[in-house]
C-alpha cells in the first residue's frame, strides 16, 4: 500500500508558476510509475505527466514545455513544476502511483486545488 500526500496548490495569476509536491509513504523507486493528473469541474480526470521508476517521462501534449515532472528520491517525493499557467489549467491536481502488472496497485492522493485567475 502507498499513501500519497499532495501539496503546493493555490491561487496564481495567469503566466505565473507553481510547484506541486507529492510525498509517498514508501520509496518511489519501488513504484512502477508515478503520475500527475488533473480534473476540472465537469470534466474527466486526465493524465498530465508520468515518470517511471527508471526515470522515463511522458507528457500530455498540451502541457509539454510548460510542465515538468521530477523527483527527489531521498525524500520519496515527486514534483510537478508548472510554468506559464493559464486559466484553463484551473483544476484539482492529483498524484497517482500504480503498477499495471499488479492488480489493485493504483493509489491516489487527496488532490490539491490549483486556481489560475487574475
Amino acid at each position: 500500500q502507498v499513501q500519497l500526500v499532495e501539496s503546493g496548490g493555490g491561487l496564481v495569476q495567469p503566466g505565473g508558476s507553481l510547484r506541486l509536491s507529492c510525498a509517498a509513504s514508501r520509496s518511489i523507486l519501488s513504484i512502477y510509475v508515478m503520475g500527475w493528473y488533473r480534473q476540472a469541474p465537469g470534466k474527466q480526470r486526465g493524465l498530465l505527466a508520468a515518470m517511471t521508476s527508471g526515470g522515463s517521462t511522458n507528457y500530455l501534449d498540451s502541457v509539454k514545455g510548460r510542465f515538468t515532472i521530477s523527483r527527489e528520491t531521498t525524500k520519496n517525493t515527486v514534483y510537478l513544476q508548472m510554468n506559464r499557467l493559464k486559466p484553463e489549467d484551473t483544476a484539482v491536481y492529483y498524484c497517482n502511483a500504480r503498477n499495471p502488472m499488479i492488480p489493485g496497485y493504483d493509489y491516489w492522493g487527496q488532490g490539491t486545488q490549483v486556481t489560475v485567475s487574475p
